[in-house]
């Protein structure tokens, strides 16, 4: 039987008359059969391709068969646009067999919103931020508006997971969910996205149904493609609108001054051109989405904003001024053509640029083999938690720790995020007056009210935002551009340099509510602190491919002839200084460009570090190359990348201080100014910059001898190597620790080891956090008789600890103390008085083969051969391996020990030793 013979009648009859359907399309038949069957899907279809029909259809044959009382199925999108566009659709969809829909945004009228909770739709449409109002609204009793809600449809999901946007959605998702007296079902909807399973897994949350991902065969896709070049963007908008002429065409544009200027120099050309980007207003818009349907003869110049789904009809070409950042929104854009039949999809890319002609044959490429970039679902949203935490705690009777921790922890999106450190984060708030404790309740604080309190606390609901573009002007208010969000959130004031329009310029203001960045022309001899020719951070894999391009020999059949002039002019241009997936150093008098091809998170994170070594040296990164200048010789340059491929320097507090240093005033969150320190490092870390990604890039480019091959480049390692955890090696047995040892999960357990340890007079500590965002996941502590794991991420309280770490008559021995103390710091805990075996190494050998890592003194010293597999292991899950267990005890078992050696000033052992 199909999936359309077991729709209901009346649905079945609708279909066939009033839309004058024959059949379903093979994405609607396999995602009907997974929705009916009750199993959680994301469905994958190209825009236009049929996976809004494949999801409504079965949600309509659901509540048709099995009606209760009020909101059944509710649609999610990501922007208020694409409900307005899916309004009429979804309309005529629900009233051809008897249900209603009702469109709930920031813009529907009062009366209409009270009108819908006397009488609830069957199907709501709205966005996840509306949904908070909802949830948090007193007039609003949620248990009964949402008691029979049965399925979520999340539109463009692509667009929200792995973002604080989607961390939202799905703590409001679980919020109705616990309300439901049903398993809700949950349906993603994407065109273009590389992790489907992923997105899957994360979208479920903590429904038990089974799950599927719809993605049935494609046929071979006929595309038209071609790359053009012009050497100016007023001829090059000129051949635009010859090729656009009587037909219908969306034009894209990287910024708004770009959408403009195309429009200016396309109009008199015959076509009827319109302009749609954020600053134009919502009711131009609308008319120029409304004159562009029904047209024959017409070009939108636009920019991202008719990106995401929203139908403007049939399209005849879409037309790509210089090269889009992701294969994503090439595929989404490309997408809007030949839905008719005998149609080819097609984009033209018309490149003003050199570099965006290389761009575009990347993203073509990489199109041409099947693939997009995956999102990267996250599981420590600590911004959205604290928004979540303030929103509950915004009910006229609170919400109390332990109900707040229920819900929370059941987001998938903060699931890495251990109780003990809610814990003290609950305590932290409660201490900082953001949150108050009122008869066992959390209740909002002073602080936040000062902060979030006005006009009813729409600041607080206003948080999570789209991504938004940002007028760039001279401080004197004339325009030079626009920039995306994610470039200005990483701008610092009077501080950042960026390239627009071949100047540099310097940031003087930001002016996030306005979407403004004040800028004035960078005083001479200012070098810029991003390079590339546009600002923007390109991904790894967009990189690497754009290195294939330039070392390959291909020269693709859809470059016109000035295009594939450009290319070789690209490729010669590098004098053969180039290797295929490994790119290459050059030394040019006072500049070493240092070509990595490993994206712009990868290289300003080698810009902070190179500086930590050498504050004397400029580093300019841009998404390939790191240039440096200033007084350097090539040997240091070597040395410095022998450093960065040691683990030890990146849990160098010197690094964070340069990171710092660069960043006063830096803008994280919202939410920044209510979270501990340690919080926020994390955040920094995990926003900013990519230290596994950098320390890997590095580590990868060494041979077994540990000499870099700079000047041959680097191996890089894949995208899944940088995305995953690195796996533990296999190595030899790691030597047992010679004192018993005993884990320490509980707040009690902590207290009763803390006081034997109080009486002794040196003890060994050592720590273990993640990579990068130096999360604090295990204390060892070796006492006189027993070594201590103490669980960071079950023990809520440290408080006993820090007793024993400030005690003055417990001498703590410490190998890179720095690092320790810059992690104890974080949760106002200082480490006093502390004996450092790295210092103490470094005064009796002095420069010396092997360093003064912990494994090389202790082998050097004590004849120990440590095994340090398990250094960059992942030390947040639970339970630990064997090998984790034996590491961590012996790092802080051999302390005490190597101290007495040290400070005797004992020879070296001969290399013979203990262990393996």
């Amino acid at each position: 039987m199909t999936v359309f013979a077991r729709f209901p009648p009346r649905l079945q009859e609708a279909i066939a008359s009033r839309l004058g359907w024959s059949s379903l399309r093979p994405v609607q038949e396999e995602a009907g059969a997974a929705l009916l069957e009750g199993k959680n899907a994301v469905v994958l279809a190209p825009t236009a391709g049929g996976k809004t029909e494949a999801s409504i259809f079965p949600t309509l044959s659901l509540l048709m068969e099995k009606p209760f009382e009020g909101i059944g199925a509710i649609y999610i999108a990501p922007i208020k646009a694409l409900l307005n566009n899916q309004a009429e659709r979804l309309g005529l969809y629900t009233e051809m067999v008897g249900l209603e829909r009702f469109v709930w945004h920031g813009d529907t009228p009062d009366n209409e919103r009270k009108q819908f909770l006397r009488e609830p739709a069957d199907l709501l449409m709205t966005t996840p931020e509306s949904l908070e109002v909802m949830l948090v609204s007193q007039r609003i009793d949620e248990k009964k508006l949402f008691k029979n809600v049965r399925i979520f449809i999340v539109d463009e999901v692509h667009a929200l997971a792995g973002t604080d946007r989607g961390a939202h959605l799905m703590s409001v998702m679980e919020r109705i969910a616990a309300v439901s007296a049903h398993d809700v079902q949950r349906v993603g909807l994407s065109a273009t996205v590389g992790n489907p399973a992923a997105i899957l897994e994360w979208i479920r949350g903590t429904s038990k149904r089974d799950g599927v991902v719809v993605d049935p065969p494609k046929g071979k896709a006929q595309r038209q493609l071609l790359v053009v070049h012009r050497p100016t963007l007023p001829a090059l908008a000129r051949d635009a609108s010859k090729l656009a002429l009587g037909k219908k065409s969306l034009f894209f544009c990287q910024s708004r001054a770009m959408t403009e200027t195309v429009a200016e120099n396309m109009r008199g050309s015959g076509t009827d051109v319109f302009v749609h980007h954020s600053a134009v207003s919502r009711e131009e818009r609308h008319l120029a989405e409304e004159r562009f349907h029904h047209g024959t003869n017409a070009c939108i110049a636009c920019t991202s904003t008719l990106e995401l789904g929203i139908d403007v009809g049939d399209l005849d070409l879409v037309l790509q001024a210089e090269a889009p950042a992701t294969v994503s929104s090439f595929l989404q854009r490309m997408g809007r053509t030949g839905r008719r039949a005998g149609k080819p999809a097609n984009t033209t890319f018309f490149c003003e640029s050199s570099e965006a002609v290389v761009q575009a044959i990347a993203l073509i490429e990489l199109a041409r083999v099947g693939w997009v970039e995956s999102v990267d679902v996250q599981d420590r949203c600590w911004p959205v938690l604290v928004h979540q935490l303030l929103a509950m705690s915004l009910g006229e009777e609170g919400i109390s720790a332990q109900d707040a921790w229920t819900h929370l922890s059941r987001v998938p999106d903060f699931q890495g995020i251990h109780r003990a450190e809610f814990d003290r984060l609950v305590a932290w708030m409660l201490r900082d007056e953001s949150l108050v404790l009122l008869d066992g309740r959390l209740l909002i604080g002073p602080k936040a009210e000062k902060k979030f309190g006005r006009k009813n606390f729409m600041e607080l609901y206003a948080v999570f935002t789209s991504p938004q573009s940002y007028t760039v002007q001279l401080d004197a208010g004339a325009e030079l551009g626009t920039l995306n969000q994610e470039f200005v959130d990483r701008l610092v004031e009077s501080v950042s340099c960026f390239l627009l329009g071949g100047r540099p310029w310097l940031v003087s203001a930001i002016n996030h509510p306005e979407r403004v960045v004040k800028v004035k022309p960078a005083p001479s001899g200012r070098e810029p602190t991003w390079g590339g020719y546009l600002p923007q951070y390109l991904g790894f894999d967009l990189c690497q491919k754009i290195l294939d391009v330039l070392t390959g020999a291909d020269e693709p059949a859809y470059l016109n002839d000035e295009a594939r002039v450009v290319l070789q002019k690209e490729r010669d241009s590098y004098g053969g200084g180039l290797r295929p997936r490994r790119g290459g150093v050059e030394f040019h008098g006072d500049e070493i460009r240092w070509w990595t091809f490993a994206g712009g998170r990868v290289n300003s994170t080698l810009r902070y570090a190179l500086q930590a070594l050498h504050p004397d040296w400029r580093v300019i990164p841009d998404n390939f190359v790191v240039k440096i200048r200033g007084n350097y010789k090539q040997d240091d340059f070597h040395e410095a990348v022998r450093r960065l491929a040691d683990l030890d320097f990146w849990e160098d507090e010197d690094m964070w201080r340069a990171v710092a240093t660069s960043l006063p005033n830096y803008r994280l969150s919202k939410f920044q100014p209510l979270v501990p320190p340690w919080v926020e490092r994390e955040m920094l870390a995990e926003y900013l910059i990519d230290v596994a990604g950098a320390w890997r890039w590095v580590a990868s480019a060494n041979d077994d001898t540990g000499a870099p091959e700079l000047p041959e480049g680097f191996r890089q390692p894949s995208a899944a190597e940088l995305a995953l955890p690195p796996r533990e090696p296999e190595a030899p047995p790691t030597i047992e620790a010679s004192r018993p040892v005993e884990w320490i999960a509980s707040d009690a357990a902590l207290l009763a080891v803390c006081a034997k340890l109080a009486q002794e007079t040196r003890i060994g500590v050592d720590v273990e956090t993640t990579l990068g965002s130096r999360t604090l996941c295990l204390i060892q502590v070796a006492g006189g008789d027993t070594i201590y794991l103490i669980d960071a991420l079950e023990v809520a309280n440290l408080e006993p600890l820090a007793s024993v770490l400030t005690d003055e008559n417990v001498t703590k021995v410490i190998h890179n103390a720095s690092f320790e103390r810059s992690v104890f710091k974080r949760f106002g805990i200082a480490i006093e008085p502390v004996v450092d075996t790295l210092s103490l190494s470094r005064k009796l050998r002095g420069k010396i083969d092997g360093g003064h890592g912990l494994k090389a003194v202790c082998a050097r010293e004590l004849g120990v051969m440590l095994d340090k597999s398990s250094q960059t292991s992942n030390w947040a899950r639970r339970p630990l391996s064997a090998r984790q267990l034996a590491y961590a005890a012996v790092d802080a078992d051999v302390l005490v020990r190597l101290a007495d050696v040290l400070q005797n000033g004992a020879n070296p052992p001969s290399p013979a030793g203990e262990g393996a």
